[in-house]
């Protein structure tokens, strides 16, 4: 493992993603268990990806956790699929982490709700009533967080949840990932947390392993100024956040930041 900074942003680079997710996962931990510590519950803000694939298995393996004091969120949700459509993120995350573990409470969005605005504000006035404490997420093709991609990223969105319409590079990248078979399979349009939405958590954890997410990396890291146009980029903005890349989603900035051995 090597580790650097840029700006406030924590970067850790991996030889493979299963080490990336076991030692996300731990860090993870060891955050949430010290906030309960503190405190009677917690709330953290999930995304559903493949790339989170590995740290939420190990969170699920591991016995410190008590996850009986942790509401969960979820970060976006497409909007017009079946109620039971495998690609759902609520159904991701039902079966990766939801259903596997004793919650103490999920929100949904629903993105079949007859009045999208409606939904919108009410997941928003949840998530004023449990303000998040840690959220986990990833980073897209394009560099969007949650469903922010570069034409609706808004770092002063003065909403924390909007209905968003999804560009082509963010469309493919769900054909890429093997959540779709073709492109016209996949929704125009999703609900989403807002940048602000995600930046008010207290602890952000970004996971993106894969060769396809390392050109997203490298703009995220280097690009001279944090932009709307790079979302991700806004990470290296907050002052406990911590990326963890393998040495594919690394391979374009080994170089720049000296890292070696991999």
């Amino acid at each position: 493992m090597k580790r650097f900074q840029q700006d406030l942003l924590s970067v850790s680079v991996f030889q493979n993603r299963q080490e990336l997710g076991r030692a996300a996962a731990t860090e993870i931990a060891a955050v949430i268990n010290r906030l309960l510590r503190e405190k009677e519950s917690i709330t953290m803000v999930f995304g559903a990806a493949p790339s989170q694939d590995e740290t939420l298995l190990a969170l699920v393996l591991d016995p410190s956790i008590d996850w009986s004091r942790i509401r969960a969120f979820h970060m976006d949700e497409y909007v017009g699929l079946a109620p039971d459509a495998p690609q759902l993120f609520s159904q991701y995350l039902k079966a990766h982490l939801f259903d596997q573990v004793p919650l103490r409470e999920t929100f949904l969005i629903n993105g079949n709700a007859e009045d999208l605005e409606q939904e919108c504000a009410w997941y928003a006035a949840l998530l004023k009533e449990y303000p998040t404490d840690i959220v986990c997420l990833g980073i897209g093709e394009n560099t969007h967080i949650a469903f922010n991609d570069p034409h609706v990223a808004d770092f002063h969105d003065k909403r924390l949840v909007k209905v968003v319409d999804l560009d082509l590079q963010c469309r493919s990248q769900q054909v890429n990932d093997g959540c779709f078979p073709i492109l016209e399979d996949v929704p125009r349009q999703a609900i989403t947390l807002t940048v602000p939405a995600l930046f008010r958590a207290d602890y952000a954890f970004c996971m993106v392993p894969n060769q396809r997410k390392a050109r997203a990396v490298f703009l995220t890291l280097t690009t001279p100024e944090i932009t709307s146009r790079y979302p991700a980029s806004i990470l290296r903005e907050h002052s406990n956040a911590a990326l963890f890349l393998d040495a594919d989603s690394a391979s374009q900035i080994l170089e720049v930041y000296e890292v070696t051995g991999f």
